[in-house]
């Protein structure tokens, strides 16, 4: 049994609540360049020009990408063979409150009826993976509220099929518009079950923009729906453009032959998530 100290974990979960809220990754970098080049729109353009002052102004001074500093959603991929003492889960949570504290980050989490505030951004969201061996990973997603409201969940029929996912992703995105703050990134997941599936669609947006799915036809399906929500018009911000997404991101499981589970999972153009490996 390999033991980590827990003091490990909370000052690495710490250090990616505070990172991850100042730096914009490389990949969604180079994404703003390459989709700023392809606007012809002064609107969309200029939008562009904002974001790349905005991330470069947020890496000068320290200060967040965006106000919103989200709620602290975590994918913990954990080994049989490791522990840590006190608990992986405290660990994490106290990691979450050091992060959000020394990082002068805003605290968004909140009781859903009383609305009153926790004060510490905990309890964090964290899902579990089980897997064998000794190494632990965790990787850590900064999700805004606007964003997340426009996420929705659905159980189609088996007989709707692609199409029918595929009306689905569009529709969502459009219905969704500038709320989002686009240029967003979709993650979209397929079957499983009902909870399941949105799951999956968030897991999605841990990948890095410029990756391919592995698997040929998820490859060509992400790139039909992207191409298809570009057509939508909606733009930076809404203001009109080619770019009202930056990628689609497909995840799928096995699923019940009487169903088909569908989940959209929408992130905007701000986003933030690191990966550690203890």
């Amino acid at each position: 049994m390999r033991e980590i100290p827990a003091e490990k974990v909370i000052e690495a979960v710490a250090d990616m609540c505070i990172t991850a809220n100042r730096y914009l990754p490389a990949d969604v970098r180079a994404r703003f360049e390459e989709c700023a080049a392809n606007e012809n729109s002064p609107a969309a353009k200029e939008i562009f020009r904002q974001l790349k002052e905005n991330y470069e102004l947020a890496e000068k001074s320290g200060l967040p990408l965006c106000q919103d500093t989200g709620l602290a959603v975590f994918f913990v991929t954990v080994g049989e063979g490791v522990c840590v003492p006190g608990g992986l889960r405290a660990a994490i949570d106290q990691g979450v409150r050091k992060g959000y504290q020394e990082g002068f980050l805003r605290k968004s989490a909140c009781d859903p009826f009383k609305r009153t505030n926790t004060g510490d951004n905990t309890p964090a969201i964290v899902h579990f993976d089980l897997v064998p061996g000794d190494t632990l990973k965790i990787a850590f997603m900064a999700k805004g509220g606007g964003s997340e409201n426009m996420s929705r969940v659905t159980m189609l029929s088996p007989a709707q099929g692609w199409e029918g996912i595929r009306k689905f992703v569009i529709e969502r995105v459009a219905e969704a518009g500038p709320n989002p703050c686009p240029p967003t990134i979709v993650g979209v997941g397929i079957g499983g079950t009902f909870e399941l599936a949105p799951i999956l669609a968030k897991k999605a947006l841990m990948r890095e923009l410029d990756d391919e799915n592995p698997d040929p036809d998820l490859a060509a399906k992400e790139k039909e729906l992207l191409d298809a929500i570009n057509r939508l018009g909606i733009g930076p911000m809404g203001l009109g453009g080619r770019t009202t997404s930056l990628a689609v991101k497909i995840a799928k499981h096995p699923c019940h032959i009487a169903s088909l589970p569908l989940a959209v999972n929408i992130q905007c153009h701000s986003a933030r998530h690191k990966e550690v490996e203890l």
